[in-house]
């Protein structure tokens, strides 16, 4: 008498539902989403330090801040007095050369000036003076905003 090693329903290996372990069809896009908004915050933060080049030490001030523009020029001057035009370091009276060169048009673009806290009043006007020769009337001095009293 044979018998059969299978009990009742027929061959020793069951599948559960689907098939066992099928390919999953679906993509989790969580860990990108995460990614994402890791990077996001990231890149908020950082934008604003990389608006500034030189870095100076500004003053205080309870100014209400200014709008930014496309066409705008960024003069720096640093705690040793050294003058920038934008990121670029310029040479003593070169400034005055190089913005003649800037002025397209009718409306000369938006200047602002960025001087170190620790400067000598002279220093800035003089700076200042370079600028109206080269025929920038409207110069924005640019500070930190403070709400406490000086």
């Amino acid at each position: 008498m044979a018998m059969s090693m299978g009990s009742g329903g027929g061959g020793g290996r069951r599948r559960r539902g689907r098939g066992g372990r099928a390919a999953m069809s679906e993509i989790n896009v969580t860990p990108l989403v995460d990614v994402m908004l890791v990077l996001l915050i990231i890149f908020m933060v950082t934008a604003p330090m990389l608006a500034a080049g030189v870095p100076v030490d500004l003053p205080d001030s309870k100014a209400d801040p200014l709008d930014q523009q496309q066409d705008q020029i960024t003069v720096t001057i640093d705690a040793q007095g050294t003058v920038f035009l934008d990121d670029q370091q310029l040479a003593p009276g070169e400034l005055t050369e190089r913005l003649g060169g800037l002025q397209k048009g009718s409306k000369p673009p938006l200047v602002t000036l960025r001087a170190d806290r620790v400067l000598d009043w002279g220093r800035v006007a003089a700076v200042m003076g370079e600028l109206n020769a080269a025929g920038f009337k409207s110069i924005s001095l640019v500070t930190n905003s403070s709400s406490a009293p000086q």
